[in-house]
C-alpha cells in the first residue's frame, strides 16, 4: 500500500512541474498561437535568478537571512523573465502573427542565442542551488512513505499559481480582455480592446510563469543552459492535449501525463513508459484533436 501511494505522490509531483511549465505556454500559445520553442529558456532564465539570489545572499548578508533567499527568487525569477518575454514580444514576435513557420523558427534561434548567452556567463558546467533547511527533509507518513517537503513545496506553488491566474482571467478586466482575443481577435479589437497590450501582456505573463517553473526546478537538482530543453517537449504535449486556451484542460493534461509516465516507467523502463504516454497522447488526438477541452467562440473561421 505504501509503495502504492508512493507511486501515486510521484505521478502528482511530476504532473505539478509540468503544469507549472505549461502555464505560461498556454497562455502564449493560446492567446497568440505562436510556437514559442524559447520558453524553455525562460525556465533556464528563472533557474539562475535562483543562483544569483543564493550567491549575493551568500556573499552579502549574513547566514540566518539564508532561509529567505528562495522565496525572493520566485519573484525575481517572475520579473526577469516577464520583462524579457515582454521585451522579446515587442522587438520580435508581434512581427510574427500568422506566420507558424516563420515563429518557430525564429523562437529556435532566440533559444540558442539565450543558451549561448547563458554559457558564457555562467559557464557551460551544471551549477548547484542549495536549498533552505525549512525544505529540507521530508513529511513521514508511514515508517516506509515519507513525502519529500521540496515536493510538497511545488505543488503549493503550483496551485497557488493557478489560484493567481484563475483569479486574473475570470475576475480582472485585464483578464477578460485577454480571453476574448483568444475567442475572437477581429471583434476584441473592434470592441476597443488593444490587442497588441494583450499579446504583450500575455506573452510577458507567460514568460513569468516560466521563470518560476525554473526557480522550482532547482529543488530538483543541478541547472544548466540546457535545462528548459529537458521539459519542452512534455510542456507541449500538456497545452495540445489539454486543448489550447483552456485553464482546465492544461491542469487535466498535466496529471494524466504525469501520473501515466510515472506509472509506465515503473512498471516497465523510463524509455518505453514515455513512448507508451506519447503513443497514447496520439491515438487520443487522433479521435478528439481539439483536445481535452474546448474553447467555445462565436468566431465563424
Amino acid at each position: 500500500m505504501s509503495l502504492l501511494l508512493l507511486q501515486l505522490f510521484n505521478g502528482i509531483s511530476l504532473s505539478s512541474i509540468l503544469l507549472l511549465i505549461a502555464l505560461g505556454l498556454a497562455i502564449t500559445f493560446g492567446l497568440m498561437n505562436i510556437i514559442n520553442m524559447a520558453h524553455g529558456e525562460f525556465i533556464m532564465i528563472g533557474a539562475y535568478m535562483a543562483y544569483m539570489i543564493q550567491q549575493l545572499f551568500q556573499k552579502a548578508l549574513p547566514p540566518s537571512a539564508f532561509g529567505y533567499y528562495f522565496v525572493l527568487s520566485l519573484f525575481v525569477a517572475f520579473a526577469v523573465a516577464a520583462a524579457i518575454g515582454w521585451l522579446l514580444e515587442k522587438a520580435l514576435i508581434r512581427y510574427l502573427y500568422g506566420r507558424p513557420l516563420d515563429s518557430l523558427l525564429a523562437t529556435w534561434g532566440v533559444s540558442l542565442v539565450l543558451q549561448q548567452l547563458a554559457r558564457t556567463i555562467f559557464g557551460a558546467p551544471n551549477v548547484a542551488v542549495k536549498a533552505p533547511e525549512w525544505l529540507e527533509g521530508g513529511l513521514a507518513l508511514t515508517a516506509e512513505l515519507t513525502l519529500p517537503y521540496k515536493r510538497l513545496f511545488i505543488i503549493g506553488l503550483v496551485i497557488v499559481c493557478m489560484t493567481a491566474i484563475y483569479l486574473y482571467l475570470y475576475h480582472t478586466r485585464g483578464g477578460r480582455s485577454m480571453q476574448a482575443v483568444m475567442q475572437n481577435r477581429s471583434m476584441a479589437s473592434c470592441l476597443g480592446i488593444s490587442t497588441q497590450r494583450i499579446d504583450g501582456l500575455g506573452f510577458a505573463l507567460g514568460s513569468g510563469m516560466a521563470g518560476i517553473a525554473g526557480c522550482a526546478l532547482t529543488l530538483l537538482g543541478p541547472i544548466g543552459p540546457s535545462i528548459g530543453t529537458y521539459y519542452i517537449v512534455d510542456a507541449f504535449m500538456v497545452v495540445v492535449l489539454g486543448g489550447i486556451g483552456k485553464l482546465i484542460g492544461t491542469v487535466a493534461g498535466a496529471i494524466g501525463i504525469g501520473v501515466l509516465s510515472t506509472a509506465f516507467e515503473y512498471t516497465t523502463s523510463a524509455t518505453l513508459g514515455k513512448v507508451i504516454v506519447f503513443t497514447l497522447i496520439i491515438a487520443f488526438l487522433q479521435w478528439k484533436p481539439s483536445g481535452l477541452a474546448t474553447m467555445k467562440s462565436r468566431a465563424l473561421d
